[in-house]
């Protein structure tokens, strides 16, 4: 049985042992965040006003930990990726061509290229400047959950940290605001080169997982890995 997660380091270590974790559960039995972590600390109730889902808050300090890419990598849902496999990660969701192969092949969507563009320009952004930047907002574009998750399930963008509001006291609060940034601005432009084929990184990795989770059938990896 898999050591729970009760701290931001056995979460860290977990990341990396599964090189793939998903945060939230999805149908593959124990491979999740979630399933891995005690109810109490998922979330534990009111902490001065505040609700405490310890967690959650560890996500930021392990996405910028520089062990783990974070996003919505899974079926659109939240996760971890280690270091180590983010080459064939990205790879397999690139299909081994670059941003703007994908653009004159007509793969991406102008407003999706133009917030990519952005969050390039500036290495990385805070959402709520991302919106304004891109005109997120009333009487103007429209979609922008639906296009940053798409950028992230293509490989294309990810979450470093999570920056938290403060009081007048200077304590955080509320949930914590997302930073966007691209896997080569947060690992260095060798993060997004592999010497495999995408069909080559994509067996490596189903490999991985099915050793590592045996009860998992083929559909149910392939429909993991997108």
């Amino acid at each position: 049985m898999r050591q729970q997660i009760r701290s931001k380091e056995d979460m860290e270590r977990q990341i990396i042992s599964f090189g793939f974790l998903p945060f939230f559960e999805n149908g593959i039995h124990g491979f999740s965040i979630e399933e891995l972590t005690p109810a109490e600390l998922w979330y534990n109730g009111s902490v001065d006003g505040r609700d405490d889902w310890p967690v959650w808050d560890w996500k930021g300090p392990v996405a910028s930990s520089g062990s783990c890419m974070y996003g919505k990598f899974f079926q659109k849902k939240a996760g971890f990726i280690g270091r180590e496999w983010i080459p064939d990660f990205l790879n397999v969701r690139r299909n081994g061509m670059t941003f703007d192969e994908w653009y004159e092949e007509g793969l991406i969507f102008y407003k999706d290229k133009a917030l990519l563009d952005t969050v390039r320009t500036y290495g990385s952004i805070l959402t709520p400047h991302l919106k304004m930047q891109c005109n997120y907002r009333k009487d103007g574009n429209t979609g922008f959950e639906t296009v940053v998750t798409r950028l992230q399930m293509q490989g294309w963008l990810c979450i470093s940290d999570f920056v938290y509001r403060l009081d007048r006291l200077g304590k955080e609060y509320g949930w914590g605001v997302a930073l966007y940034t691209t896997p080569e601005a947060q690992f260095g432009e060798e993060i997004a080169s592999c010497p495999r084929t995408p069909s080559e990184s994509r067996e490596r990795i189903f490999d991985h997982l099915s050793a590592l989770l045996p009860h998992a059938d083929r559909q149910q990896l392939n429909k993991m890995l997108g």
